[in-house]
């Protein structure tokens, strides 16, 4: 089995392979290609002579063509979610009743915002002239998926730029590159060859493509050191850039909540996906007064969880082997977990550290694993320091009964997304992106839409 590039509405092959493995098993089970300069070049050439055409479709031409594309994904979730689940060792079911729905409505989401665009009204803003705004499509767009939600990053990519005129090349990762590429290939039955191609490769593929001169942005989901490559490969060209990173979500926990209830939806939004989720609740930052209750219970309900029947495993040998080296270095007290589980596969038992100093690398760190950390707090001041003391700035929760503490503490948690009283939790409608480490630009919502776009001003005299 060989996973090829889609290129200008077809399979391209390349002469250089790569292993694609089973992180379930650890076996490898197939091959994708690599691809290099003629293969990069080729995919952006597709999408640059597409541009012109594509563009000029309508906003209701556009809408159409998505609407068909999330019919599609939904007809053919079940061939999807056995490529995404081969490659990611993700729970099926997992996939098919929760992401895959949620890609489709994306994708309409997005459909129906092409027609939403807004601006600023025609005026005289200068005597005897006539100013108005255009959004327009901002051109070829150089896209870079991760390998937790290859499906689900790669619609986040795709929806908004095709539904402002744009045309896409896109890199999903290297070890998870399948249901992108068929993703790709349900799309050339609704869109016109060039316009969403897909290149397949390493980290040398993905300079390539930044690099190229033809797009003008590009945007990356990954970790923020991947981001600070890509923004210093696309500033040669002045390129645009679109950068959601990495995440080190606090979850702050107080005094009034119930303990039992709130433990086990920290441990259910820490642990989902394997804890490889930018937004997940990862960092534990619990009221002094029920600390030591609640890590019982965070304690019962992570042992509670089953890898490979609650969460899969991680993506690779060696994130499994940085994850476990994080632990291996702590100074923290290990409650539960902490070690590999089973003899195949890469998976990361469920584990809970508390004791641990801010400093401490697996507070700093995102972990991107089954893993929660605890920390102890006495006010709320210390709360927000220790929350707001990492250099990452995606998500953040608050968990209490006290509205007016929780309306007060959203103001000064210095994250892209607040959640009181849930966490992890997304809308089409709402923006999803952070601050600091964490990148910059919005992925979902009209913000989405509005970052593929680019404002024009026209004056006419009169």
């Amino acid at each position: 089995m060989i996973v090829a590039n889609f290129v200008n509405g077809t399979s391209a092959t390349a002469e250089e392979t790569s292993p694609l493995v089973d992180p379930a098993t650890g076996e490898e089970f197939g091959r994708a290609v690599v691809s290099r300069a003629a293969e990069v070049d080729a995919a952006v050439r597709a999408a640059e002579a597409a541009f012109p055409a594509w563009s000029r479709t309508t906003p209701g031409e556009r809408q159409l063509t998505l609407l068909k594309l999330a019919d599609l994904l939904e007809a053919n979730a079940s061939e999807i979610a056995d490529a995404e689940v081969r490659e990611t060792g993700k729970i099926r079911s997992v996939l098919l009743d929760e992401e895959i729905p949620q890609c489709a409505d994306q994708i309409r989401f997005f459909a129906g915002a092409a027609r939403a665009l807004g601006t600023a009204a025609a005026g005289e803003y200068v005597p005897g002239h006539t100013s108005y705004q255009r959004r327009e499509a901002v051109g070829v767009i150089a896209q870079i998926t991760p390998w937790n939600y290859p499906l689900m990053m790669a619609v986040w990519k795709i929806a908004p730029a095709l539904a402002a005129g744009n045309t896409v090349v896109l890199k999903p990762a290297d070890t998870t590159p399948s249901s992108t590429v068929l993703l790709a290939s349900l799309a050339a039955s609704v869109l016109p060859a060039g316009v969403f191609n897909v290149v397949l490769g390493d980290r040398d593929t993905g300079r390539l493509l930044v690099e190229h001169p033809v797009p003008a942005m590009v945007s990356l989901t990954g970790s923020t050191r991947a981001g600070v490559e890509v923004a210093r490969g696309a500033a040669a060209t002045v390129k645009r850039t679109h950068l959601e990173l990495g995440g080190n979500a606090p979850v702050l926990v107080f005094d009034d909540v119930d303990v039992t209830a709130a433990a086990e939806g920290v441990v259910g939004a820490a642990f989902y996906n394997a804890g490889q989720d930018c937004t997940a609740a990862s960092r534990v930052l619990v009221h002094s007064a029920v600390h030591d209750e609640f890590v019982a219970s965070l304690v019962k309900a992570a042992s509670a969880q089953v890898p490979g029947t609650d969460f899969g495993p991680l993506n690779s040998q060696a994130q499994l082997d940085r994850v476990l080296g994080l632990l291996s270095r702590t100074s923290g007290v290990v409650h539960c977990g902490g070690k590999r589980h089973g003899s195949s596969g890469f998976f990361l038992e469920p584990t809970v550290v508390s004791g641990l100093g801010q400093d401490d690398e697996l507070v700093q760190e995102e972990a991107f694993a089954p893993l929660i950390t605890v920390q102890a707090f006495g006010s709320d001041d210390e709360a927000i320091a220790l929350a707001n003391g990492v250099p990452q700035g995606l998500a953040s929760s608050i968990w209490t009964r006290d509205t007016g503490r929780a309306a007060a503490l959203t103001a000064r948690l210095d994250f892209g997304i607040v959640w009181v009283n849930t966490h992890g939790l997304v809308a089409a409608e709402m923006p999803h992106g952070g601050f600091g480490a964490s990148g910059y630009g919005k992925d979902l919502s009209m913000h989405g839409l509005e970052d593929y776009t680019r404002v024009k001003h026209v004056m006419i005299a009169h």
